[in-house]
């Protein structure tokens, strides 16, 4: 058990739980939008089955994925594609239009598992990232996160859409996990075993210009908006 006492565990840990924090908002919309034409006695049972059938589906995801990262070549890959995504979370404006609101209990639920499925690549792929390897880390998180989502998400939501500082802390979480990602690829983490200085000036030279680029395209929309 002295892994439970390491420094990397708990960042690991902080790390998977912050990233399903900060991409939570999607899971309260997906969510609302599925169930708001059910009875509402029914309601808290499809939130209820429908967060449990999601989050099975998406620990087996991960799960698979943490496996699939062992493979030579897939953490550069993954790093690429998770800093897409946080770069992808500042810009992009979802409106979820195509979420079908179900009438019956059983067709909320299904609505509620198949959009997250689809819509959880970011999540399992951060979190996969975050756990380096680590099935307990991924277990772990979901223990910890699950409660806290199911219980405010819809609050973390209203947070996000009126403090925007918290969607570009997000992207520098999914940012920061996306440049241990390529720099912990065997092939580069082998050049830059001596050279630690520098391999942290990249990571954060990720972050920084994750951010710059996120906050200039979104500038610019506001600037066409008003024009407009």
């Amino acid at each position: 058990m002295e892994f439970l006492m390491t420094i990397d565990f708990w960042t690991g840990l902080l790390l998977i739980v912050g990233i399903d924090l900060i991409l939570a908002g999607d899971n309260a919309i997906v969510i609302a939008l599925a169930a708001r034409r059910v009875p509402e006695k029914q309601q808290k049972k499809a939130i209820l089955w429908g967060t449990i059938g999601a989050v099975g589906i998406r620990a087996l995801a991960t799960l698979i994925v943490v496996w699939l990262l062992k493979v030579p070549g897939l953490h550069f890959i993954g790093g690429l594609l998770l800093i897409w995504i946080a770069y992808k979370l500042l810009v992009d404006d979802k409106d979820h239009k195509d979420i079908k609101a179900e009438n019956s209990l059983i067709g909320a639920v299904r609505t509620i598992i198949i959009a997250d499925a689809l819509m959880g690549l970011d999540n399992v792929l951060a979190v996969a990232g975050a756990a380096h390897g680590s099935y307990l880390l991924v277990v772990l998180g979901l223990i910890i996160s699950v409660p806290m989502i199911m219980g405010s998400s819809a609050i973390f939501l209203k947070l996000i859409n009126r403090y925007s500082w918290i969607i570009y802390a997000g992207s520098a979480i999914l940012a920061f996990t996306a440049g241990k990602m390529l720099m912990s690829e065997p092939l580069i983490d082998q050049f830059f075993n001596d050279l630690p200085i520098i391999k942290w000036g990249l990571i954060i030279i990720m972050i920084v210009a994750v951010l710059l680029l996120g906050k200039r395209t979104n500038d610019k929309v506001k600037r066409y908006r008003q024009t407009a």
